[in-house]
């Protein structure tokens, strides 16, 4: 058992943590064996995201002295593992969505992104939210396209052009 010293230094720690997080996963791990709990945890260090157990009631204390993801502290009750984000908020439902295809655990509990709360029903839709730098490149690239058509546009008619005059120039000789 944590002293109360420990115990303030991991609400310490994780309202750090909360207050530059992107996104909040939780996810009810009861049922599940230790391999695949440890397979699970692999899966997101493969990717540089955290997937931790911590004591419901602290985390609850840590969420509130945050004043973050308001709704969210309903989910942190039983068996609950917690991935907060930093960076891309659709990568822990993608790996979620991979890992459940072949095992039925964990159970999705909620993710809270930024103010907005979403329920176990929403997993699909968090997995197939783009990244934000997917969102970037799509932008750039809708914003060169028509760059890139006016250059093709011009390169054809000075093609057609010189052509024409090829021709006239073919003819008076």
């Amino acid at each position: 058992m944590a002293t109360i010293a420990e115990k303030k230094e991991i609400v310490k720690q994780l309202v750090e943590e909360l207050k530059e997080a992107d996104a909040l996963y939780l996810t009810n791990f009861k049922g599940m064996s230790v391999s695949e709990l440890n397979e699970l945890r692999g899966e997101f260090r493969k990717n540089g995201l955290p997937y931790k157990v911590y004591n419901n009631t602290l985390f609850r204390r840590a969420l509130s002295e945050t004043g973050r993801f308001e709704g969210i502290e309903q989910h942190t009750v039983n068996e609950t593992a917690y991935s907060i984000i930093h960076g891309d908020a659709a990568a822990p439902a993608k790996i979620l969505k991979k890992f459940l295809k072949d095992k039925k655990k964990p159970e999705f509990k909620a993710a809270a992104i930024e103010d907005q709360v979403f329920g176990t029903e929403q997993l699909e839709t968090l997995a197939a939210m783009k990244s934000k730098e997917e969102v970037i490149g799509d932008i750039v690239g809708l914003l060169l396209s028509p760059v890139s058509n006016i250059i093709s546009g011009l390169q054809a008619q000075g093609s057609n052009v010189a052509g024409a005059v090829k021709s006239i120039a073919d003819k008076e000789e």
